[in-house]
């Protein structure tokens, strides 16, 4: 175990071991369901993280080839910047032919940076899209815990469109402590696609993901402290 790194499969173990306390505690919750989802997300963003992390070496080599082609077919070009060459009567289609030069010049490079960044933006727009699927999971586990309320007792008042509130205040305090650890989890996760990738666009959406994250978290934990100050009232 690499103690500067996060590893993939022990957050895939981790992911796991949830999930199955999730299923002996609650096994007929919908929350369980989402731990088995995260899991299949945890080995897809085990395997992509890994893939990400290593060179297109295929697009590499087409790279270099049709860089080394544009070098080859853009040779004639520099003949038509040697301005110093030209017949004093040839020097107005010389400044046209430089001017075209120019013109082809930039395109070339224009196309040359579009293939030397290639790689970068796949690998990019891969990353973001894991991420996306990441983040729609987190709103979803947010949503297990929306009407998970403390303040509100299984005695009060209900009425048509009332949730179930049929969880002690034991069982409360735990189901809304996996929700925590699930996004806890989750920012786990959508950090292997930074490590990985060492992209600014990437790194600003885990960031993002992990300060969504904290911010539920800390919701969820409110909620824990008042479970346990009610306790302690009894």
């Amino acid at each position: 175990m690499n103690a500067r790194r996060l590893d993939a499969d022990l957050i895939r173990q981790t992911a796991d071991r949830i999930r199955q306390r999730i299923a002996e505690r609650f096994p007929e919750a919908g929350l369980m369901r989402v731990a088995g989802e995260l899991c299949a997300v945890a080995d897809t963003a085990g395997a992509m993280s890994t893939r990400l992390a290593r060179p297109y070496w295929w697009l590499r080599a087409v790279t270099v080839f049709v860089v080394g082609g544009l070098a080859f077919g853009a040779s004639p070009l520099f003949d038509l910047l040697q301005v110093g060459q030209a017949k004093p009567g040839d020097l107005f289609a010389a400044v046209q032919g430089v001017d075209s030069a120019l013109q082809i010049l930039g395109v070339l490079a224009a196309g040359l940076f579009f293939l030397v960044t290639f790689e970068d933006r796949l690998k990019r727009r891969r990353a973001l899209r894991a991420l996306h699927e990441l983040r729609s999971i987190i709103h979803v586990i947010d949503m297990h815990q929306l009407t998970k309320d403390p303040s509100v007792s299984a005695a009060a008042a209900r009425t048509a469109s009332s949730p179930e509130r049929d969880l002690s205040p034991l069982q409360l305090a735990r189901y809304l402590d996996y929700c925590s650890e699930l996004l806890s989890l989750s920012s786990k996760l959508a950090a292997l696609y930074a490590q990985s990738l060492p992209d600014a666009v990437v790194t600003d959406a885990v960031s993002d993901l992990e300060r969504l994250t904290a911010n539920m978290s800390l919701k969820i934990w409110q909620k824990i402290v008042l479970i346990e100050q009610t306790m302690h009232r009894f």
